[in-house]
């Protein structure tokens, strides 16, 4: 059995399916080939990218990311993994 290290963060992945309206994530996978990277990246979205969830539409999602709005299709958004974002209100 493999031991997980205790020195590293654990990331929980999960889809936009699951992120709250109004939450902010960050992306950190796309699972898909080279055709939607480039598609995502003339959107401005990227592993890194950080999003505002502002609508859920079906399968898809609206999200903010750079001050632009982006509508994603189901088959889209289920392949972009994303990691939640700590609310900016604790501050």
């Amino acid at each position: 059995m493999k031991q997980k290290q205790m020195d590293q963060p654990v990331v929980a992945e999960a889809t936009f399916e699951a992120a709250a309206i109004g939450s902010r994530a960050r992306i950190t996978a796309i699972q898909g080939g080279r055709s939607l990277h480039r598609r995502l990246l003339g959107l401005g979205l990227r592993v890194g990218s950080e999003v505002e969830v502002l609508h859920h539409r079906g399968r898809g999602v609206v999200v903010a990311s750079a001050g632009n709005r982006i509508a994603l299709g189901g088959g889209v958004s289920e392949k972009l993994l994303i990691e939640p974002l700590p609310d900016d209100t604790d501050s």
